[in-house]
C-alpha cells in the first residue's frame, strides 16, 4: 500500500474547502440568509459575532483537507476515482452534518426544519467538494505524470486480482492504464 500524499491531500483539500466556502456562501448567505437571522433573532441575537466567519473559512478549509485525507485514506480499498470520492464525501457527510444536526435537534435552539435543510444542502456540497479535492490529489506515478495508479496494484501488484482495465498495460505498450474512472483520478 502506497504512502498518502500529503502535498496533494493539502492541495486537494484547499480545491475542495474553496467549494465548500462557495456552497456555504450560497446557502448561508443567499438561500437560507432569512431564515437564519429569524433563528438568530429568536435567541436574542444580533448577527454573527466579529471574527465568526473568518473562523467559519477557515473551517471549511480544514474540512476540505480532512475529505481529500479520507478519500486518499480511501483509495487502497475502492480503488482511485470519483465513485471513491463521492464514497469518502458521504462517509464525511455522515460524521460532519448528519451527527451534527441530530445532536443540534436534541437541544432545541434551531428550527429542525433550519437544520435538515442546511443538512441536505451539505449533502450535496461535501460530496461534490471531496470529488473536486479528489481530482486535484495524486500518488506516486500518477503525481509525476498525472495518470491514476490501478487500485490493485497499489496494494498487491498487477496479479490476478486487478479488475479489467486496471492493470499494467501490456509489454510493448506506452499507453498508462486508465480504468473506467478515466485520466485524471
Amino acid at each position: 500500500m502506497g504512502r498518502i500524499n500529503g502535498s496533494r491531500v493539502v492541495l486537494g483539500g484547499l480545491v475542495a474547502g474553496v467549494v465548500i466556502n462557495i456552497g456555504e456562501f450560497i446557502y448561508n448567505g443567499l438561500l437560507a440568509a432569512d431564515a437564519m437571522a429569524d433563528a438568530m433573532a429568536r435567541l436574542d441575537l444580533q448577527g454573527y459575532p466579529p471574527g465568526a466567519m473568518i473562523m467559519y473559512v477557515i473551517t471549511a478549509f480544514i474540512m476540505g483537507i480532512f475529505a481529500v485525507w479520507l478519500y486518499a485514506a480511501m483509495r487502497p480499498r475502492f480503488g482511485p476515482g470519483p465513485k471513491t470520492a463521492i464514497y469518502a464525501g458521504l462517509a464525511f457527510w455522515v460524521a460532519a452534518s448528519l451527527f451534527q444536526t441530530v445532536m443540534q435537534m436534541g437541544v432545541g435552539l434551531w428550527p429542525t426544519g433550519l437544520l435538515w435543510a442546511g443538512t441536505g444542502w451539505m449533502l450535496l456540497e461535501l460530496p461534490l467538494a471531496t470529488l473536486a479535492g479528489g481530482y486535484v490529489y495524486k500518488e506516486g506515478a500518477e503525481a509525476k505524470h498525472g495518470v491514476a495508479a490501478p487500485a490493485s496494484s497499489a496494494m498487491t501488484g498487477s496479479g490476478p486480482s486487478t479488475p479489467p482495465g486496471h492493470g499494467t498495460p501490456p509489454s510493448g505498450s506506452s499507453t498508462p492504464p486508465s480504468g473506467p474512472e478515466g485520466p485524471g483520478y
